[in-house]
């Protein structure tokens, strides 16, 4: 998990957005134990009573359990139903000022895939190391 914070947001909210992130992202699976409240507390300098916050959060929206004297365990189904929350939330509220911006342009579908696919191969090239330099031959050398 990333160690900074914002303003924008109170910091349980943030760390319970951090693990809602992992779980999505496959980093957390379903009945994988939550970091300890006391851990992440020491980890980022918060109050326990901050990370326990965050954590009673995900219990309420039924992502985590309480396995008492075991800790915090992620529930079958968790992904399933943030991706169905994230799908909304998107479609709701962030669709539509991308297609207005994509009307606004006068984009068409080939241009936003080729766009895509351009961007996509193009942070593969920058992620690839780069080839060793191999000097040609002097064939005059080898006579």
């Amino acid at each position: 998990m990333d160690l900074e914070f914002n303003d924008s947001q109170p910091i349980y909210r943030q760390l319970r957005d951090r693990v809602v992130a992992m779980i999505l992202d496959g980093v957390l699976k379903e009945g994988d134990p939550l970091p300890s409240v006391r851990t992440v507390a020491a980890e980022y300098r918060v109050n326990p009573l901050t990370v326990l916050k965050g954590y009673q959060q995900l219990v309420d929206e039924g992502l985590v359990e309480t396995k008492r004297g075991r800790g915090m365990f992620i529930n079958d189904g968790a992904r399933t139903l943030l991706l169905e929350g994230e799908r909304q939330k998107f479609l709701g509220e962030e669709w539509p000022r991308v297609y207005a911006t994509i009307q606004r342009l006068g984009l068409k579908v080939e241009e936003l895939l080729n766009g895509a696919t351009r961007r996509s191969t193009s942070e593969r090239e920058e992620s690839k190391p780069a080839a060793p330099k191999t000097s040609k031959p002097n064939l005059e050398e080898e006579r």
